[in-house]
């Protein structure tokens, strides 16, 4: 599998990507990344493992424990690779943006009748 296709393949699971979240804010150990999903053990390994075979974190021993670490390489990549539709987005966004700036606001109530 190519490092785009194993780098979407991590990411495609729900589970993969809230512990990417969480390990956006600060480096974890199993065990906390085990309580903060709600997952057993051995599915938070796995799910870890193919994280880690994709490049998207990295792992480090300290004493007894595995404390895994988002690796900013391929975050990076994907997002050079998002870039483009980012900015098709902005541009629609703008359009809009400007389409309801013209647009007269209906949502003021009726003025009351004498």
């Amino acid at each position: 599998m190519s490092d785009d296709a194993a780098l979407w393949t991590a990411l495609a699971d729900p589970h993969r990507r809230a512990i990417v979240a969480l390990l956006l804010e600060r480096p974890r150990a199993v065990g906390e990344i085990v309580e903060a999903c709600g997952l057993s053990q051995p599915s938070t390994s796995k799910h870890l493992k193919v994280l880690r075979e994709a490049g998207i974190v990295r792992v480090r021993q300290d004493a007894q424990r595995r404390v895994y670490a988002l690796d900013p390489g391929p975050i990076a990549a994907l997002d050079a690779w998002l870039a483009p539709y980012r900015k098709l987005w902005n541009e629609s966004l703008d359009a809009l943006g400007r389409r309801l700036d013209e647009t007269p606001d209906t949502t003021e109530p009726p003025a009351p009748k004498d």
